[in-house]
């Protein structure tokens, strides 16, 4: 299935969901901060919308009240952002990179915890047939 893309609303009632779990529209509105808060028609409007592009479902009715939980997974959503962050700059990780040591959010820690990561993954592919579709270097 191909994830939806998510508007910044959108993304936010997903966190609310994955948050707190199945939630009415009500309670999803509630978890927005008291200031800000979008109206409770406008939460609805979006939840209807997520669950048109398939990215949550009714599971069950309490009352008058529809009971909403996600389909789409935090880490599935966070990937297809950075798939587009990157897309964005080329497909090139560099600029983001130099940004976030810039900006002070990327760690010396960051970078050694990185470096094993790709480690790992190197060791993993030589290891294998190449039938992966990859191409190691």
């Amino acid at each position: 299935m191909r994830l939806p893309r998510l508007s910044k609303l959108e993304l936010q009632i997903m966190d609310a969901l994955w948050s707190r779990g199945a939630s009415s529209v009500r309670e999803i509105q509630e978890a927005f901060p008291e200031k800000g808060r979008p109206a409770y028609t406008t939460v609805q409007t979006m939840v209807y919308r997520l669950e048109t592009k398939n990215a949550i479902r009714r599971v069950k009715k309490i009352g008058n009240a529809h009971i909403f939980e996600a389909v789409v997974s935090r880490s599935s959503a966070q990937r297809r952002l950075i798939d587009e962050l990157l897309a964005f700059f080329g497909g090139s990780s560099q600029p983001v990179v130099a940004h976030l040591i810039e900006s002070g959010n990327l760690t010396l820690d960051d970078v050694k915890e990185a470096e094993q990561v790709l480690l790992k993954l190197k060791s993993g592919r030589s290891g294998k047939s190449g039938k992966s579709g990859k191409v190691s270097s």
